[in-house]
């Protein structure tokens, strides 16, 4: 749940009564009493970026998703209706089956929801160990959609693993532009400022970081990264 308040910017009483009314569907964890949620929910909750971007209130947004959801809900041990090869994709991809990148390709063919379908292939790649093929299709996921927020956010982390941190920091703050409650780039936006020996903007961001984080667990590591960079004495 914390990981879809920072990707999305919703309340957590908002997700929460999403789940008790299963307007998005949601797995509880048994580790830590809390929820999963597969790739048909994180495609609705994308979709919920979308509508909240266009000026729809959470009543009218939380209306569509109900139609939304009954296209994947079952009937007599059936869907509801033949999937999409982009939705057909999201359920192999959720088993961990290679193959949804035959049916995001047939879904790119289609035109249905091209970038999303891109963005996942990109994923895929990494999983496979292919970063080129994995820059190749967050790049093209981000012709055609330039504000498609997980792909800049790949995009700046195959950058900053290649130790290209110019171009690092322009995804990640192109992500903060698009996203600003999505809390781990600032995190990374943070090492890369200190990677280029910007202290002042390092420092703002791991502040922005603790700021949307409050309860992270890791909070005092972010505490002495900031005290460090008070000190000047960041550390690598």
């Amino acid at each position: 749940m914390r990981e879809i308040k920072r990707r999305f910017g919703l309340g957590e009483c908002t997700i929460r009564r999403w789940n008790e009314a299963v307007i998005i569907n949601a797995t509880a964890s048994t580790e830590d009493a809390g929820f999963t949620y597969d790739f048909q929910a994180l495609t609705l909750f994308r979709r919920v970026r979308e509508m909240r971007s266009q000026g729809l209130t959470i009543k009218q947004i939380e209306a569509e998703l109900q139609g939304q959801m009954s296209l994947f809900r079952p009937q007599s041990g059936q869907l509801a209706r033949l999937l999409t090869p982009f939705e057909e994709a999201l359920l192999l991809h959720e088993r961990g089956d290679m193959k949804a990148a035959e049916f995001y390709a047939e879904a790119i063919t289609e035109g249905d929801n091209v970038a999303e379908a891109y963005c996942n292939l990109g994923i895929i790649d990494l999983d496979r160990g292919n970063p080129v093929g994995a820059l190749d299709n967050f790049t093209q996921s981000l012709k055609h959609d330039p504000r498609h927020v997980e792909a800049h956010y790949n995009l700046a982390n195959l950058y900053y693993d290649a130790g290209d941190f110019p171009l690092a920091r322009l995804h990640y703050e192109a992500a903060t532009q698009i996203e600003p409650n999505f809390s781990l780039v600032y995190y990374n936006l943070a090492l890369v400022y200190h990677r280029l020996t910007d202290v002042a903007a390092a420092t703002r961001a791991l502040q922005k970081y603790k700021e949307l984080e409050p309860g992270d667990e890791e909070i005092e590591l972010v505490d002495q990264l900031l005290k460090a960079l008070a000190t000047g004495r960041p550390g690598n």
